[in-house]
């Protein structure tokens, strides 16, 4: 009975349990190429006494990266404070803004933290400063503070340049039938409640469609999502509020599928030409709300649009994410590195060498083994 279970654990760590859902990729009728090593993505990230992340090392980043653990080991806050910094390159001046990188920096991890100061986001408990530095291409930001500062940053070094496209946080709760109430909590009430997460959002999808043709890249992925969803979401100016839209029916926003909601706000973003082939999107439990096979096809997405130039950054807790994205990674060959939170220690590894150690993995292994002792008596 040992070596069966053995064996039985074995194939569950490296075979397919899931159903792959290649289906969507296929339905493109195109094959992810992944660059691999581009110029414009986030390549490492160092994060020392930022709130519960006391020391993180995440070198050789790719096209998708995966964050794992279990609730409250800072798996949100990680993607957080990545946003902060790629929402700081892409406003340090664009148009006519003339605020300093500094400025700007304080600012954005005030309203994404929403602490009294930002000098609370410093690790408790520690006499040292908070530092981040992250290298983009071949160049690198960092800086630093301390547990006193309040909306000055006194340490930044900057080598990297402004950026022109749009980076997009996609947190786990649902964002569309709350547009107006993000908009006007945050831009005429100036309050706390919802970050700067929902409101960057909630601007984004605000953001009218630009004439001419969509990018390329886009353009069949888009298709396909539309005969997934089996139909559109649009905006009704008239009303003020998003809606459904199947063929000549229209359906309200508040009864429509979590699911059709999550993957719609993509098609959106990509349809207004908000996000382009040099963006870079941070999803928070993708899986939240979804059933698994839905799961599988938001990922089928991703890993379509990482093949465009989009970076990817997903925090989640599901064995169907990681094992999928496991699947996605040892069928196209690709890297997919993953950061996982054992205790107050981050370990990093590759879905392209298998499946890594943590809790997730565990547990999953542990109920089938329960199991299968079951089948077994």
């Amino acid at each position: 009975r040992r070596r069966f279970m053995c064996r039985l654990s074995k194939a569950l760590i490296s075979g397919g349990c899931l159903s792959p859902g290649s289906a969507f990729a296929s339905l493109l009728g195109l094959r992810s190429t992944h660059p691999q090593g581009r110029s414009l993505m986030l390549n490492n990230i160092k994060l020392n006494n930022f709130g519960p992340l006391t020391e993180l090392n995440w070198p050789k980043l790719g096209q998708i990266n995966l964050i794992i653990g279990e609730n409250g080991t800072g798996k949100t806050f990680l993607l957080k404070a990545l946003y902060c910094t790629m929402k700081t390159l892409e406003e340090y001046k664009r148009g006519d803004d003339q605020r300093r990188l500094e400025d700007i920096l304080a600012e954005k991890l005030y309203w994404t933290f929403q602490p009294e100061k930002i000098g609370d986001l410093v690790t408790k408990g520690v006499d040292a400063t908070l530092s981040c530095s992250v290298t983009f291409g071949n160049s690198q930001l960092s800086y630093k503070f301390g547990k006193d500062t309040v909306r000055q940053i006194p340490t930044i070094e900057n080598h990297v340049q402004p950026r022109s496209s749009n980076s997009i946080f996609l947190p786990a709760k649902e964002v569309l039938s709350l547009h107006q109430i993000i908009l006007k909590s945050r831009e005429q009430d100036k309050l706390f409640g919802f970050d700067d997460t929902y409101l960057d959002l909630a601007r984004a999808l605000r953001q009218s469609p630009t004439k001419g043709r969509n990018y390329p890249e886009f353009a069949n992925s888009r298709e396909s999502l539309e005969d997934i969803l089996g139909g559109r979401i649009e905006y009704d100016e008239k009303a003020g509020r998003w809606q459904f839209k199947k063929g000549n029916q229209k359906f309200s926003i508040g009864v429509t599928a979590e699911g059709i909601k999550k993957i719609a706000i993509l098609d959106t973003l990509l349809g207004n030409r908000y996000l382009d082939t040099k963006s870079i999107i941070f999803i928070d439990e993708p899986e939240a709300a979804l059933h698994p096979t839905a799961v599988c096809q938001l990922l089928d997405i991703v890993a379509m649009l990482a093949g465009s130039g989009i970076q990817f950054f997903l925090a989640s807790h599901s064995y169907f994410v990681v094992k999928k994205l496991f699947l996605i990674a040892q069928k196209e060959g690709i890297s997919i590195p993953v950061i996982s939170a054992d205790g107050n220690q981050w370990e990093t590894a590759d879905l392209k060498d298998g499946m890594p150690e943590n809790t997730i993995i565990d547990e999953s292994i542990r109920l089938y083994k329960e199991e299968v002792e079951l089948a077994l008596k």
